[in-house]
């Protein structure tokens, strides 16, 4: 019987590879998940009847379907999209849809499986899941995208509902395309619902959705710190990426004091030695937001800056580092230059930006890491504060919703502390990851065993 035979990883891993072949990404975000629950599970035999791990690794359903749009040229284009509802034992399914050429099966599962505890862990009722296409707006007309959108929703409607599963943004998926989605998801079913979040505020969104990844990561940072009797204020931070997570990570680092030296984007990254300001940054997110331009264009506008093509900002001298553009952009290599540089915490504000060597190599080195599923989670926890306020039919003031989320993210970091507090790490730091993935799966487990074999 399985809980005879795998009470290992490698055996666990094993049938989970045999059971999901060519998925790289899921293999990944499961291993680094079993790894530090597995002996959790094996202390508590009754997540072991019931084999939890096991169906836990397995999603609900993935939906897989084509979509057809007419470019600007009255050319038909064919794209493929996904959505894996991942797990609703706590709430209906969460979780964004990400639009990039890049996106397959694997990565919406690895992302589907990480969501499913990052929403436990916020405390909200809120399943796990993970959607998107491997369209690429980049390059694309308003109208090309909006063609995209509604051509997607026409088939995503049936799938999705408030009670059901409520999508978001994610990489490629901005207020643009929400707008797109829910205006035809509003047109199908006649109805007003708060089924997409990260809606336009004159239509249902939240204040502080946009910021919310980015605060909430480096509010998360900050608690790290504090646990240790420290902060961030006069710390050097390096961050990659120059979306809405990295920018808004750079602003709040910036008010809690710290100096913001890098921002990147796939050309490479700029260094700036004198701090990106907050008027620094106001270009940037003009640069981002409404030109598309490239990160390169900083390094000409501001002197003293330098643009370093195709490479990323990890051998810069930092304190903190946040890696807040994509999933495994921190290699073996990036994390021995952070060790050598002197690098006190890492904070991963993108969903699973640093591989598994390089975060055993950090976490042996004694520096403070944040994994996604915990430091990542402010942007969903404002999606779920979004519903409810959709379902209360009223809007909160910018600051309750600020405060609203950083009481959560303080809550998320005592519940890592209350159990990632082994001993197991030099200089008795905590257990970051060990910590949000027991508290992420606690609460999912009990429900599925109070339900039953189902």
């Amino acid at each position: 019987m399985w809980m005879e035979k795998c009470k290992d990883v490698d055996c666990f891993m094993a049938g989970l590879v045999k059971r999901n072949p060519g998925q790289p990404e899921f293999h990944q975000a499961v291993k680094e998940f079993v790894a530090t629950v597995l002996p959790f599970v094996n202390e508590n035999p009754v997540y072991l009847k019931h084999q939890i791990l096991e169906r836990m690794t397995e999603p609900d359903r993935v939906v897989s379907f084509r979509v057809t749009w007419r470019d600007d040229h009255g050319n038909t284009r064919v794209n493929r999209a996904w959505r894996v509802q991942f797990n609703n034992s706590i709430g209906p399914y969460k979780g964004g849809l990400r639009f990039h050429p890049t996106v397959t099966e694997s990565v919406l599962k690895f992302l589907g499986f990480e969501q499913t505890f990052k929403n436990s862990l916020t405390g909200l009722p809120m399943g796990g899941g993970k959607g998107g296409s491997n369209f690429n707006p980049k390059g694309k007309s308003d109208n090309e995208v909006m063609s995209f959108c509604q051509s997607m929703m026409t088939e995503l409607f049936r799938h999705i509902g408030p009670d059901k599963d409520v999508p978001a943004g994610d990489i490629g998926v901005g207020a643009r395309e929400v707008s797109y989605l829910f205006g035809q998801y509003k047109r199908l079913q006649n109805e007003f619902h708060g089924v997409l979040t990260g809606k336009g505020l004159a239509f249902g969104g939240s204040l502080i959705r946009t910021e919310a990844t980015g605060y909430g990561c480096v509010y998360y940072c900050q608690e790290m710190l504090n646990h240790r009797g420290d902060d961030l204020k006069g710390k050097n931070v390096v961050i990659s990426g120059s979306g809405n997570v990295a920018t808004y990570a750079a602003e709040k680092s910036s008010q809690l004091g710290a100096k913001v030296l890098t921002l990147s984007d796939s050309s490479g990254f700029i260094h700036d030695p004198d701090g990106i300001t907050p008027e620094k940054l106001e270009f940037v997110k003009e640069l981002k937001e409404v030109r598309r331009g490239r990160i390169s264009e900083y390094a000409d506008k501001f002197s003293g800056a330098e643009f370093h093509a195709g490479m990323r900002p990890w051998s810069v001298d930092c304190d903190v580092a946040i890696p807040c553009a994509t999933q495994n952009e921190i290699n073996l290599a990036d994390a021995k230059d952070l060790t050598k540089n002197g690098v006190l915490v890492v904070c991963e504000g993108a969903n699973m930006p640093t591989e598994l060597d390089a975060m055993n190599h950090l976490m042996d080195s004694g520096v403070l890491f944040g994994p996604a599923k915990a430091a990542n989670a402010g942007g969903v926890a404002v999606s779920g504060l979004e519903q409810s306020q959709n379902a209360l039919r009223l809007s909160w003031s910018r600051e309750e919703v600020n405060e609203k989320l950083l009481t959560i993210m303080k809550d998320i970091h005592a519940k890592c502390v209350e159990h990632g507090s082994n001993g197991s790490l030099p200089n008795d730091n905590v257990n970051y990851v060990t910590g949000a993935n027991i508290a992420g799966f606690i609460k999912v487990a009990d429900a599925m065993v109070a339900y039953g074999a189902v």
